[in-house]
């Protein structure tokens, strides 16, 4: 089964396998497997996790040896027990073990990302919030690690800076009046009337100017208490039901049930990609007689 996976994925798994190869390539497999002995491997999960990923590991095995077999046996947002097997690899068993780091290392953090995802997301499970990544992603890796997060259910949040607008507190620091703000918003939407406007709050003033702005879609509400995010639903329910409210910042498992029944339509959580732990995944080789 052959695989195909955008151009920048694949230009990952060429730095990736070139970090590991470098120009002699793998001497260990060289010298001590013979050149024609074929194997099949098992990749295994040790843990419970939500597979994401499997398309980049897949390609990895593929571009070290095009003529590898590979047999997916999940599919990305599956929940996979203990024990269970994500993919059969067979082939040329130097191939395999050439492959086996990287393509595992792919595997392991996204399927983090998705298990870390899919537990935020069971933790508010009953409320209307949904769960949205950031920006706070591995460099380069933000596609592969956004497609993780819809994996374990989460939702994406913009791309990066050129698919929507947020104006944060640096953008603000020089002070702009509300007359400003509106005036921006009307030049935006001259020139891209469908994006996402988007203005970051940190204090129950500010929500009650930004309510009174045209053009605005959500409001983000930073590093509030649920004592907070419940006024400023309220506050927003009786003046612009229009305009979405995000909950943000230094969110975590102990507090997310607590802010979503504030009624938030949106919590960010930077940890869904930024600190998550990779999942403890194996390679079992299964040489043939």
């Amino acid at each position: 089964m052959q695989n195909t996976i955008p151009a920048e994925s694949q230009h990952l798994i060429d730095l990736a396998l070139s970090e590991d190869l470098s120009e002699h390539g793998d001497l260990t497999s060289q010298f001590f497997i013979p050149q024609e002995h074929q194997s099949t491997a098992l990749i295994v999960s040790r843990e419970p996790v939500i597979l994401a990923g499997s398309a980049i590991a897949q390609a990895t095995f593929q571009t070290v040896d095009s003529n590898l077999s590979i047999e997916l046996l999940q599919t990305d947002g599956a929940s996979i027990a203990k024990g269970d097997t994500l993919m059969s690899i067979h082939g040329s068993t130097r191939s395999i073990l050439t492959a086996e780091r990287t393509a595992l290392n792919f595997l392991q953090r996204l399927c983090g990302i998705a298990t870390t995802t899919h537990t935020y997301v069971a933790a508010v499970k009953g409320s209307q919030a949904q769960i949205l990544d950031t920006r706070k992603t591995t460099p380069a890796w933000r596609q592969l690690e956004k497609a993780a997060v819809k994996a374990g259910g989460g939702t994406n949040h913009r791309i990066g800076l050129y698919d929507a607008i947020m104006v944060k507190d640096n953008h603000l620091v020089a002070g702009h009046a509300a007359d400003d703000i509106s005036a921006a918003i009307s030049r935006a939407r001259k020139q891209f009337p469908d994006i996402t406007i988007e203005l970051e709050v940190d204090t129950v003033e500010q929500l009650e100017l930004y309510l009174t702005i045209k053009g605005i879609d959500v409001i983000l509400l930073d590093n509030m208490n649920p004592q907070l995010l419940s006024q400023a639903v309220t506050m927003r329910d009786q003046t612009r039901p229009d305009i979405k409210l995000e909950a943000s910042g230094g969110i975590t498992l102990d507090t997310i049930s607590a802010i979503a029944d504030t009624g938030v339509d949106f919590i960010s959580v930077g940890a869904l990609t930024h600190s998550v732990r990779s999942v403890d995944l194996s390679l079992e080789l299964q040489p043939e007689a």
